[in-house]
This record gives structure tokens, C-alpha cells and sequence, in this order.
């Protein structure tokens, strides 16, 4: 660890940073100080970029350098020219795939894409070339974890990232901080967390509805505004009222609010492109600048102007020199840029943006403004995430400037102050792992590492050490179920199996017999039952017979000698004492028999039942010292009571199988029935871990099942022979694209050997694009031996798509010829404006487009293994492409 380092010269962090730090501040510096590497996760605005720059004085003071990564190439621009200022441009380098400059320099900031490539070629935990000297590593906006597409390369980073070298996270407030943390001490050495909820700024949430601009939350901050809930909320069941449109308030409208309240600059937050232009004509010719600034404005316009005469973006210009701007993904960067600066200044003093400005861009704004708590994604319509509510709102409150942020969230059709509110007092939400292998990610450790150590690495990844989380409960169950096994096993071990079974067998016939005998004992009841009825008609005291039925359950008959006939009752019921010394009050079917003998009838005269006792069928209760000598009389005179020869046949048979049951070896070791139960417990138990271990392993081992099938796809195109990397292989290894395996095959082809530059250019952008949004058009039609090309790669695409589908393998294979017209236009040297108006395109999408094709023609000529004519091609196109706008 970087404890290892010589003793720096103390730092004098009142001087460094003169004014007051806050607390978390304080405590992240001293973590730094101790060697520590730290997780500092608090929210938007509240300055934890200092945290970053403190380690770069401690860098720079020991000699030593700092890599500085951020998510967009836009805000390494800005972290750039912000070091360069603080710290000096000799001491600043930048990279950001299409920039290299002062690689060497003491502090390097770069895309953390970047950072991931740079550790490929090193053996994981070594300092290679490129790492010499670094101190400290700053992963700024690492809360980007979260991203799907590219959440991945913050693992990779951490994970190959030298235990030598502090790390240093910097992200906007997560639900679960601690977990990176710990994951981070895991795989990299003592990390420290530092959080905060704390902002140098607070926020003060508004909801803005036709009738005017209101607190959404109560005094306390924690439930909405009492005036703003409904008056009568909908039936459990019913659907929510939509709001007419003419019942919203417009975005002129909530402006002309925002600035009678003295609440501007404000950046509008509008989900969609179009939604940021139309904001912008909608404010008419609304003007929210003095003269003065708008003298400034159109100055710096004009300025701007004679730089980049193709820089203006229609309908843009005019409304800017009145304060008003549109930034999104479909405008140009340089324009982007100029809007950035303006409004840094104050001189803009409302942005219409979609939800990527609240990514990191430095723009503070006193106000921000939401225009929906809903958004349309390639999934139809969902709810914001907290997170994605938190991180604009976030851009609220210039630090220095406002005592107060304000965030004012708009009522629409289908939302209002209720999912406002409900969105302003949730948490955050938690890091969830986006890790996923990749073929680069594969050909990248097999150049460098055995198969045994990837295997190490992926389960180093946060999302095994979140997969291990998840599994503790099932692992404790694991554990809880193992341990009964195991006490079961030492139980039963001494038994054989063979008299489990044999105990079982003669248990079960014993049952089967049972009611053999009890059909057959019914069946000769129901044959006697005539007669015993017929006697029943005589029955006199003193006579005796035989109880057993349906409301004197017994297990044997009981000889019992009539006392008494109950003539009140309806069913003509006798009450009888029998030789057990019990009173019975028996119905007609509860006599079995009547015996040939008797006894007295002064015998059982003068006896009484106990008081309380019910003249009830089948009640019973017991005797006393009076009774019991007429019992010892009945016992001695009755006989065994009449027995069909089949029912005593079947009890001979019962009899047997008891007495086989009763002297069991099963009975040496415990009672049966429960040795039985624990031999079937364990049996059960046994399936049960086999299940839940399969489960387990199989939840264990997903990444490295991706990783093997990603692995399998490349033997099958000759990609690795064995664990090793052919000559196909390290081609795709030098790649970095969504599929490096598919440019490779397709680079390497015969198809493009031949191409000139600007058809090499048109191919590799139908390689690398997405299918265009389905509104978009183009006037510029790619050359024949370009459309040839691209022809003779469909076969070898169609059967990459086959062994992918069989090796469940789901990585994006593009060939898509929709725009690429536009690309042969511009290596050709068409002016921009003609470009522009020859595609229906938004300029911020050709700008991406364009320098999406500059960045593979710009790995072309290190992919080793190409022919050198393709490489000769790649670089003068790329040449021919380096111009303004795609050129800054």
C-alpha cells in the first residue's frame, strides 16, 4: 500500500483550501493521509471534488502523479481545464480515447475507460509503464457503476487496479455506500467510507400547478404540503383522474415564475430532445437578461460565430442573446460548450436539458426545474428513480452564491404533487453491479493470465461479492440443514436399511389386515344384527352383553350386564355396568352380542349410576366400591363373546404380524416409528441440499458460465486455441468496441482489404452503429463497393449470431447500413452545412456518428495482425475526417 511511501512534506490544508472544509471533507483527508483509500459518497453539490484534489497536492508534494477519471469525455474536458488552471498546464495531461495529451504529465485525467485499457496489459496487481509513479487513482461519478452499458469498466477498474496505487471514489449519495466499501477492502486493500448527507446548500422543494408556486413538502420536510393533497383521492380500484392539458401550467408559464421569484438561472429539465427546442420557441421573444448582459451575449456569440461559422444550431442563436438555451445530446459540442460557459457565468439564465446534463457537467443553477416524475424509455413509460431525481435535483444551489436550492417539479396530466412529493423524501437508491464478460475482457486476461486466475478475478467482481450478500440467508439455511444431516447420519448409521424396509413391509401388511378384519367383523355383525335385535325385544336386567359400536368406541368388546332400560329415551337406549367396572348408557347397534349366561337380577338392583351422570348414547363413567362386586360377577360369568370363524382367522393373522413387530431388530436402536420418520427426514434432507447447493453454485458461477461460453464462441472461430489467443484473437483482444470479436473477423476479411478510405470508413460505422431512430432519413447513398462489402459480411455474421444463440451468448452484432452514406460524404470533404441539410438527423447525432467510426479508425493501426494497407487506409481517412465540429 501506499504506506510503504517515503514521509511527505506536511500540507498545510488551511492554505491549500482557505476557507472552512466540512466535516466529511476533513475526514477524507485524513484517511488520505493515513493511506487509507476511501469511498466518499454525499451529495450533488457539495464538494467533494475537493477530496480529489487534495490528493493530487499529496501526490504532487511526494513526487508522485495522479490519474483523475470520469465517466464523459465532456467532463474530462472540464476536470482538465480545471487542473490546468489550479495546478498549471505543464502539470496536466488529457486522454479520452480520440486525445492524447502529456500522457506523462504528474496529473492525468482521462475517461475511466481509458484506465481499464491501460491495466489490460499488465498482469493484474502489477504496476506497469503506464502506472509508474501513480500515487492515487480518483474515480470521479463512480455511482456510474449503475449504468448498464457501461457500469462494467468501474469494476474492471477496481478490481485489475495495483494494491499499490490509493483509490479514491467519489460518488453522489448511494443506499449502499457501505457495501462498496467493504467490497472495495476486499479486492483492493483498507478502504475507508466517508458519507454525508449534508449539503453546503440546502434545497427547498416547489410544486408549480396553474395556481401558482407552492411548498411541496410540510415544515418538517417529510410528507407533502397539507395544501397540496387531493381533496377527494380515488376509490380503491378507480384510476386516476388525468388533468386536462389546459389544466397545466406551461413552460412560459412556470419561467415567468421562476424570475418574479428571483429564482433563476435554472436549468428545465424535459425528457426528450424535441421537448428541449420546443421550450425554447415557446418562450416567444421573452427576454430574461438586462441589456448589459445581452450586449455581453451577443458579443460572445459573435465571437464564437467567427471561429466556428458552422457552429450556430438553427433557432439557437437568437434566443440565446436573450438568455435562453437548449442543451441535449443532439446539439453540437462546441455549441454545447459555448451554452455551458454562459451559463456558468450567469449570463444564460435558463437551459432547457435533458436528464444527461445532471451527469456530471459542471453547471450550478439556483434553481431546477422537472418537468415530468415520469419518462419514456425503451421500455414504455416508468416513474423516475430516486437516484435519477436526486441527481437533478442536485444541480440546484450555487455554492457561495445562494443560501438556498430550489427544485420546482411541474404538474403534468398524469402526475402531480403526490409523486412529487413521494420522489423529494425517498432515498437513494443502492449500487447494483452491471458486470458482465465481455470478448475483450476475455482475450485481454488470457494473454496475461491462466484460466484458474480469470476464474479468481470475476469472483472478485462487486456483483459476486452482492451475489454473496444475497446468499447469506440461503447459506445459513445450507449450514442449519447440513447440521441435522449430519446428526441424522450418526443415528441411523448402525442400521441397515434392509430393516428400515422389512419394518415398514410388515407395518403396512399389519394395517392392511387390520381392516380386513374390521370389513369381515362388520360383515358378521350386520349378519347377526337380526337377531340381536329380535332379542333385544326381551332384554331384561341382569342379562348380559356384549358393547362395542358406533357410540361406544372400543377397542375389544366389554361384557356388561343390563340395569336398567331407559324408555324415555327415543332410540329406547339401556344403561349397563360392565365388567370393567364402567357405566354405559348403549344404544341398539352398540350391542355386538348377548351372552347364553346371566347373573342375578339382585345383583345389579339397588345399584345407582354416579349423579351427574348423562343418560346420553356412548357416555360412560366410571364406578365405584358399590358397583364392583356386581363387575367381578359379570366378569366371572361372561363368556368370550361369539366370534365368526373368518373374523377369528384374520386375528390369528394380526396376532402374528404383532408378535414379528414386537421383537423387530429395529427396536435395539430407538422406537421404530421414529427412526423410520428420521431415515425418511434424511432422505429428504439430502435432496433438499442437493437443490439449494445446485442453485447456489449456479448463482455462484453465472459470470464464469458467461465467461466459458464466451470462450466457447471464440474456439469456434479459431479465436483461442485451448486458453490461448491466436492471431484472431489478439486482434479482438486490441479492440474495444460492444463486439470485438465481430470487428476482427469483419476488419481482418478480404471485404475490407480492398476499400478505399472512405468506404473503409462507411463500413466501420455500419459495424459499430445502432439502427437509427425509425424518423430519421438521409439523402447520401453509400458507394457499390461499399454496399458490397458489407453484402459479403452478412454470411459471416449470420453465423457468429448462430454460435452466439447456441452458447447463450447475447452480444449485439451491428450491421447496419441505414446512415452510413453520410460517412463516405464527409471523408469525401462535403462543407457541414450541406451534410446537415442533406439528413434529418440532429447535428449532436452525426457529431456522435462520426466520431464513433474516428475512434475504430483510430485503433486500427495498433490491432496487430491487420494488413498494412488497411492500416495505411484507416489512418488517412481518419485524417480526412479531423475537421470541425467533429474536431473541436
Amino acid at each position: 500500500m501506499v504506506n510503504d511511501l517515503p514521509p511527505a512534506p506536511a500540507l498545510n490544508v488551511e492554505q491549500l483550501f482557505p476557507f472552512q472544509l466540512d466535516p466529511f471533507q476533513l475526514q477524507a483527508i485524513s484517511a488520505i493521509d493515513a493511506g487509507k483509500s476511501a469511498v466518499v459518497s454525499v451529495p450533488t453539490g457539495s464538494g467533494k471534488t475537493l477530496v480529489g484534489e487534495y490528493a493530487i497536492h499529496r501526490a504532487l508534494a511526494r513526487g508522485k502523479r495522479v490519474f483523475y477519471t470520469t465517466p464523459l469525455k465532456a467532463l474530462s474536458n472540464q476536470k482538465w481545464r480545471d487542473f490546468q488552471a489550479a495546478f498549471g498546464a505543464e502539470q496536466v495531461g488529457l486522454l479520452t480515447g480520440d486525445t492524447s495529451i502529456e500522457r506523462d504529465a504528474a496529473i492525468v485525467v482521462m475517461t475511466t475507460e481509458v484506465f481499464r485499457n491501460m491495466l489490460y496489459g499488465t498482469r493484474i496487481g502489477q504496476v506497469g509503464v503506464s502506472l509508474e509513479g501513480v500515487e492515487a487513482l480518483v474515480l470521479d461519478e463512480c455511482h456510474y457503476m449503475n449504468d448498464p452499458s457501461r457500469g462494467t469498466v468501474w469494476e474492471e477498474s477496481i478490481v485489475y487496479c495495483p494494491p499499490a496505487i490509493q483509490l479514491i471514489a467519489l460518488s453522489a449519495t448511494i443506499a449502499n455506500a457501505d457495501q462498496l466499501t467493504d467490497w472495495i477492502a476486499r479486492v483492493h486493500g483498507p478502504t475507508e467510507l466517508i458519507e454525508s448527507d449534508f449539503r453546503p446548500v440546502p434545497l427547498q422543494f416547489h410544486f408549480c400547478n396553474l395556481k401558482g408556486l407552492f411548498p411541496l413538502l410540510d415544515p418538517e420536510g417529510q410528507k407533502i404540503n397539507p395544501r397540496l393533497r387531493e381533496k377527494k383521492p380515488p376509490r380503491r380500484g378507480d384510476k386516476r383522474r388525468r388533468e386536462r392539458r389546459d389544466d397545466c401550467p406551461g413552460i412560459a408559464e412556470v419561467v415567468e415564475r421562476l424570475q418574479s421569484r428571483d429564482m433563476l438561472p435554472a436549468i428545465y429539465f424535459i425528457f426528450s430532445r424535441r421537448g428541449c427546442d420546443e421550450a425554447v420557441r415557446q418562450l416567444g421573444s421573452t427576454s430574461l437578461v438586462t441589456i448589459e448582459e445581452a450586449q455581453i451575449l451577443q458579443q460572445r456569440l459573435e465571437n464564437f460565430l467567427r471561429e466556428h461559422p458552422e457552429g450556430a444550431r438553427a433557432g439557437q442563436a437568437e434566443p440565446l442573446t436573450r438568455g435562453i438555451a437548449a442543451h441535449h445530446a443532439g446539439i453540437l459540442p462546441a455549441w454545447k460548450g459555448l451554452v455551458e460557459e454562459l451559463f456558468s457565468a450567469g449570463l444564460v439564465k435558463v437551459v432547457f436539458a435533458t436528464e444527461t446534463l445532471a451527469a456530471g457537467i459542471n453547471m450550478p443553477a439556483r434553481t431546477t426545474a422537472i418537468s415530468s416524475m415520469s419518462k419514456r424509455t425503451d421500455r414504455g413509460h416508468r416513474m423516475l428513480r430516486a437516484s435519477e431525481f436526486l441527481q437533478m435535483s442536485g444541480r440546484a444551489g450555487r455554492r457561495g452564491m445562494d443560501p438556498t436550492g430550489h427544485v420546482v417539479c411541474v404538474q403534468t396530466r398524469f402526475e402531480g404533487a403526490k409523486e412529487a412529493a413521494f420522489l423529494a423524501t425517498k432515498t437513494s437508491d443502492p449500487l447494483v453491479s452491471q458486470f458482465t464478460p465481455t470478448y475483450g475482457m476475455v482475450l485481454n486476461l488470457l494473454q496475461t493470465h491462466t484460466m484458474a486466475e480469470a476464474k479468481d478475478l470475476l469472483e472478485r467482481s462487486f456483483a459476486q461479492y452482492l451475489a454473496t450478500l444475497k446468499l447469506a440467508p440461503e447459506q445459513q439455511a445450507i449450514a442449519g440443514r447440513s447440521q441435522e444431516l449430519a446428526r441424522l447420519d450418526i443415528e441411523l448409521a448402525p442400521i441397515q436399511t434392509e430393516h428400515i424396509f422389512h419394518f415398514e413391509k410388515l407395518h403396512a401388511r399389519l394395517r392392511e389386515e387390520k381392516r380386513i378384519a374390521k370389513y369381515l367383523h362388520q360383515q358378521a355383525r350386520e349378519t347377526r344384527a337380526p337377531a340381536i335385535q329380535l332379542a333385544l325385544e326381551h332384554i331384561a336386567p341382569g342379562d348380559i352383553v356384549y358393547l362395542k359400536g358406533p357410540h361406544i368406541a372400543l377397542t375389544d368388546a366389554v361384557a356388561a350386564a343390563v340395569c336398567d332400560r331407559l324408555p324415555a329415551s327415543p332410540a329406547d337406549n339401556l344403561l349397563c355396568l360392565g365388567a370393567d367396572n364402567y357405566w354405559y348408557v348403549a344404544a341398539r347397534d352398540d350391542i355386538t352380542g348377548i351372552a347364553d349366561t346371566t347373573i342375578a337380577p339382585s345383583e345389579v338392583e339397588g345399584l345407582r349410576s354416579p349423579d351427574d351422570f348423562v343418560l346420553a348414547p356412548g357416555r360412560h363413567a366410571a364406578g365405584d366400591d358399590r358397583s364392583a362386586p356386581a363387575a367381578a360377577a359379570i366378569a366371572a360369568r361372561a363368556t368370550d363373546p361369539p366370534i365368526a370363524p373368518e373374523v377369528a382367522a384374520q386375528q390369528d393373522k394380526i396376532g402374528s404380524l404383532q408378535a414379528q413387530l414386537d421383537v423387530h431388530p429395529l427396536h435395539q436402536w430407538g422406537k421404530p416409528g421414529r427412526l423410520i420418520k428420521h431415515y425418511y427426514r434424511r432422505i429428504a434432507l439430502r435432496e433438499e441440499l442437493a437443490e439449494r447447493n445446485a442453485k447456489t453454485r449456479e448463482h455462484r458461477s453465472q459470470h464464469w458460465q458467461e465467461f466459458l461460453n464466451i470462450c466457447d464462441v471464440l474456439r469456434d472461430f479459431e479465436a483461442l486455441d485451448g486458453d490461448t489467443p491466436t492471431a484472431l484473437g489478439r486482434m479482438a483482444a486490441a479492440i474495444r468496441a460492444d463486439n470485438e470479436l465481430w470487428l476482427a473477423l469483419a476488419l481482418g476479411s478480404d471485404a475490407c482489404a480492398a476499400l478505399d478510405g472512405h468506404q473503409l470508413a462507411a463500413t466501420v460505422c455500419a459495424l459499430v452503429s445502432e439502427p437509427p431512430r425509425p424518423d430519421s432519413n438521409t439523402n447520401f447513398e453509400p458507394s457499390p463497393f461499399t454496399l458490397d462489402a458489407l453484402d459479403a459480411l452478412r454470411r459471416p455474421r449470420r453465423l457468429l449470431f448462430q454460435v452466439q444463440h447456441r452458447n447463450k451468448v447475447a452480444i449485439p452484432i451491428w450491421l447496419e447500413y441505414g446512415s452510413i452514406g453520410i460517412i463516405e460524404a464527409w471523408v469525401r470533404g462535403i462543407d457541414w452545412v450541406d451534410l446537415c441539410d442533406g439528413t434529418t438527423l440532429d447535428e449532436g447525432d452525426i457529431v456522435r456518428m462520426l466520431r464513433r467510426t474516428m475512434d475504430i479508425l483510430s485503433q486500427i493501426p495498433h490491432v496487430p495482425h491487420l494488413s498494412e494497407s488497411t492500416c495505411r487506409t484507416a489512418s488517412d481517412a481518419l485524417a480526412a475526417m479531423k475537421r470541425f465540429p467533429v474536431e473541436d
